[in-house]
């Protein structure tokens, strides 16, 4: 997906007192007020609450967000009329939305006015991104997609219940009532969903109708006199290319998870949201004992002149990581801190070129910010030598603890079985058996999660993907009895290795990186080159001995791409006899092990990317909208490599 700035409206008001756009020139909402139109038109037009009833998950799909009445009115009638333990998702599309100031200025009814306080403290930074907000204890997501409705739609995974058909005018807006719209709203639509919109132009309804919906008028309100509303029913179910949105994989609703890490916790977490529970199966005898056992680790997003697909994910799963650390700080006792971080940059790119980056790519100021020497000196409380990328929304937690608060949040959904060793899996009357090193059954379900690293790619029977194992050493000073060696920061620092603020009496900096190399023990040589690393990035001479310093060793896995692994287990390869591999040119199109699912190789970025990845690997088991573009599932998803493969088969002579 091609990415477009974000340019943020424009919020007025007219003569009447109502919320106006100069940029089209056009009303927000009718004078007869917002919230009597997001109930006649897009509540009453689609049924709703009445269609809900009974029903675990409810999707709605909305053209443009505004100011985001229609989803309040929905979440309002939602709270008061849905099952429990149901599932409201709402997918928005804006093109310009509002900054949380502005959003601040709106009025609201008396009856939305508390929700449009938790909506607001939710607001994220306007990036290109699928936004995913959680509300209500997870019992409403929204999913804003800020952008273009005509590049987001076809990136949207997802089935939507109902359509909200909003936007400013036809003749003011054309763009978002063209015919390739309503074709795309077509391929979202799952069976019978419906559809309301206040305009009852021709060119509308002529478009939902050449779509496959059938279309009517109903009487309107405040004043205009027609509706348009539709239901999704083809002449012929027309052939849907394929899509990893398939229904849920266990009727259970239960997984089995392996690996009690970063990943599998916030499996659990994630699958807990969508109404799952799971158990979590560890060989350590507590959680987060290996690859997130260091005493504290960062996280951040990143900023690319092409903003590719690295720069997409990273940054969308930062913003996600950044909720998740505020509540492991807040509500659990992690140590950690999200007053942002320091990124130098060291490659010779001055402050002023950055910002020019920032500028064309109109990057938000609460999502990064370019400093120089001196800003990037006064941000952190020590003199740099290098202009810095600084994210308010960064900072660094302790993983371990990060990782008991995803399972805290799972509650009893989650249950945590430790020293368990997996030996293999087995395949048995659509079911997964969990075996021990002895051949007995440590556990079964329909779905499994592969959250344990390397040992996923065992459990595999060794894919031959291309991941590699990294040896990482941290060191660690403590700063009593005698006092610090040297200043901390107020905030992480990265670049040429990383120094986090004191942590629980300690300093805590590193880290080295080697290939080949599984010597546990921790190295006087290793400490010396964290130190020469330490040295570079404060520009400051050290006195401090190898012999001084504890420290930790661990072992990342990561891809050739540096990019996680999230989804559902590919089947191997055909035979190049068979000719099947000539088909397999994306990664949707690649058969599955069903049921079978991997979260792996988070490499030196488990805290960055735990959350999102759970939330990822969470949607494409229970079938619910996926909170990341399908682009992006493309760069994650296990089956790249078999398409890569498979490119390579049909490129040979």
């Amino acid at each position: 997906m091609k990415t477009q700035p974000i340019i943020p409206a424009r919020l007025q008001w007219n003569d009447d007192g109502v919320p106006f756009s100069p940029e089209y020139d056009d009303v927000y909402h009718p004078r007869a007020g917002a919230l009597e139109q997001a109930r006649h038109v897009f509540l009453g037009g689609n049924d709703l609450p009445q269609r809900w009833l009974g029903r675990d998950r409810f999707v709605v799909l909305e053209t443009g967000f505004g100011l985001g009445n229609n989803f309040l009115a929905t979440w309002d009638a939602w709270r008061h009329s849905a099952p429990p333990g149901a599932r409201l998702h709402f997918i928005s599309i804006e093109q310009h939305p509002l900054a949380r100031d502005d959003l601040r200025t709106v009025h609201r009814d008396s009856t939305l006015a508390p929700l449009a306080e938790q909506l607001i403290a939710a607001w994220p930074p306007l990036t290109p991104n699928l936004h995913r907000l959680s509300l209500d204890d997870g019992r409403v997501q929204l999913l804003l997609a800020l952008g273009d409705a005509v590049a987001w739609l076809p990136e949207l995974v997802a089935q939507a219940d109902a359509f909200y058909l909003d936007g400013f005018a036809p003749a003011k807006n054309p763009q978002m009532w063209q015919p390739r719209i309503f074709k795309a709203l077509a391929r979202l639509a799952a069976p019978g969903a419906t559809a309301a919109t206040w305009t009852a132009a021709r060119a509308v309804r002529e478009g939902l109708s050449a779509a496959g919906f059938q279309v009517k008028l109903a009487a309107g309100q405040g004043g205009k006199r027609d509706i348009t509303l539709a239901r999704y029913a083809p002449a012929f179910t027309p052939r849907r290319a394929p899509s990893r949105l398939a229904a849920p994989a266990a009727a259970s609703r239960h997984a089995v998870v392996i690996g009690a890490g970063l990943a599998g916790c916030a499996a659990a977490w994630a699958l807990a949201e969508q109404g799952w529970t799971s158990t979590v199966l560890d060989r350590r005898e507590t959680s987060a004992q290996e690859s997130s056992g260091n005493p504290g680790g960062l996280f951040h997003g990143i900023v690319n002149p092409q903003d590719g697909a690295h720069a997409r994910f990273n940054r969308a799963a930062a913003l996600e990581a950044t909720s998740a650390v505020r509540e492991a700080l807040a509500h659990h006792g992690a140590l950690g801190g999200v007053d942002g971080l320091l990124r130098l940059e060291t490659s010779g790119t001055d402050a002023s070129t950055m910002r020019m980056t920032l500028d064309r790519l109109r990057l938000p100021p609460d999502y990064v910010q370019a400093l120089d020497c001196d800003a990037a000196s006064e941000a952190c409380g020590l003199p740099i030598a290098h202009p810095a990328w600084f994210y308010p929304g960064g900072g660094w937690v302790q993983p371990a603890a990060l990782a008991a608060s995803f399972l805290k949040r799972a509650g009893t959904s989650a249950r945590f079985r430790a020293q368990v060793q997996v030996e293999s899996l087995r395949r048995v009357d659509e079911r997964w058996q969990v075996i021990d090193a002895r051949g007995e059954l440590i556990d079964e379900s329909e779905v499994v999660v592969l959250a344990n690293a390397g040992d996923a790619l065992r459990l595999l029977d060794h894919p031959g993907w291309p991941v590699e194992k990294l040896r990482g050493q941290i060191s660690v000073l403590p700063l009593r009895p005698h006092g610090p060696r040297f200043a901390l920061p107020r905030m992480p620092m990265a670049g040429a290795g990383y120094l986090l603020p004191a942590v629980d009496g300690l300093a805590v900096f590193g880290a080295t990186s080697q290939r080949g190399d599984d010597d546990p023990t921790v190295r006087a040589s290793d400490h010396a080159d964290n130190l020469a690393q330490l040295a570079r990035l404060t520009g400051a001479a050290l006195d401090i001995r190898s012999e001084d310093l504890q420290g930790r060793t661990g072992w990342r896995w990561v891809s050739d791409d540096r990019l996680p692994i999230i989804g559902a287990a590919p089947q191997a390869l055909p035979s190049p006899a068979a000719g099947h591999w000539l088909r397999l040119d994306q990664p949707r199109l690649v058969p599955r092990m069903p049921g079978l699912f991997v979260f792996a190789a988070l490499g030196s970025r488990g805290i960055s990317w735990s959350a999102l990845g759970a939330q990822v690997l969470a949607s494409a088991i229970s079938g619910a909208p996926s909170p990341l573009e399908a682009s992006l599932l493309d760069a994650v998803d296990p089956a790249r490599f078999v398409v890569r493969e498979a490119r390579r088969r049909a490129s040979s002579p």
